[in-house]
């Protein structure tokens, strides 16, 4: 998200954020997880949390230390990916062809529902039941707790509830995911792009980079690419590392690989966004090692 450059204008994030971020680490999995599956998208999902931990910093002043962390942030999660799914006009859409609580009888037909695979299903509720069901099935909030966090009565929770395990005990298994279609010139400045970093070629790099590219390193760093010392970083690793083109759940991605006893692991994974085919845009996920083993799958190119 670009506006997280506002914690500081010079682009790296200040000492009192990093320190906050620090303090969360241990949610951060679990936040990811939840926005993760709200979005549809485990890039989409932590790109949602980052937004949402920024958001609580800037509120810090206001919340009450008596009160549990966990559920004032995952309330910041929740409202950030309605947001996230609005502007995607996904919720209005889905909510729509929703029952209305009240037609509905409150009860709860199904044992909860916590097998993995549940996280993957949901995607095909809309997004209150989406909700609902994660929260409660998943991650054992209780009735009360996820009506404060989806902002619904006890009896609208209840309805939700119904309606999405019905739904889910209706659907054989998760849907796989299906390889996007990439465009071939796209394709193309991906593979420039990694030949080039596997070269430490950084000024062919920067041949295939519009000169105002905004640049993220998750919890790092946001701001202009060309303020960045985002080469020399890679460059400086003492651990044998390589760029590949792949995808992570269907969407195109770079791949970053890691050498561990000869063998090359993937370790993190970086985003790119292309215009006038060049690169204007580069997230680097190195530092959310959560993301890989939250994906359904992720599929390296062989070199």
């Amino acid at each position: 998200m670009d506006d997280t450059k506002d914690v500081d204008a010079a682009g790296p994030f200040e000492a009192r954020y990093i320190a906050f971020l620090e303090t969360v680490t241990y949610l951060r999995p679990s936040l990811h997880r939840y926005c993760s599956r709200m979005a549809g998208s485990v890039l989409d999902g932590e790109d949602v949390v980052q937004d949402a931990l920024l958001h609580a910093y800037r509120k810090l002043d206001t919340f009450d230390e008596d009160r549990p962390l966990k559920p004032w942030l995952f309330q910041i999660a929740h409202n950030r990916c309605i947001d996230f799914l609005r502007r995607r006009q996904v919720r209005q859409e889905a909510e729509a062809a929703a029952v209305e609580p009240d037609s509905v009888a409150p009860t709860e037909p199904h044992g909860p529902i916590v097998d993995r695979a549940v996280e993957h299903l949901v995607l095909a509720l809309p997004p209150r039941e989406r909700a609902c069901v994660l929260l409660k099935d998943v991650f054992d909030y209780s009735l009360e707790e996820v009506a404060g966090l989806v902002g619904s009565s006890l009896g609208g929770v209840k309805a939700a509830l119904h309606r999405g395990r019905s739904k889910l005990a209706s659907l054989p298994q998760p849907p796989a995911p299906q390889p996007s279609e990439v465009d071939p010139a796209l394709s193309r400045l991906l593979h420039l792009y990694v030949e080039r970093f596997n070269r430490r070629d950084w000024d062919g790099l920067r041949e295939l980079i519009t000169a105002d590219a905004r640049l993220r390193v998750a919890d790092r760093f946001a701001g202009p690419l060309a303020d960045a010392p985002y080469f020399g970083r890679y460059e400086r690793m003492t651990i044998p590392w390589r760029m590949a083109v792949g995808e992570i759940d269907g969407e195109p991605a770079i791949i970053a690989l890691r050498q561990d006893n000869q063998e090359w692991i993937t370790h993190s994974i970086i985003r790119v966004d292309v215009a006038d085919h060049l690169i204007a845009r580069v997230v680097d996920y190195h530092h959310c090692p959560w993301i890989v083993p939250a994906a359904t799958s992720v599929v390296v190119e062989s070199s």
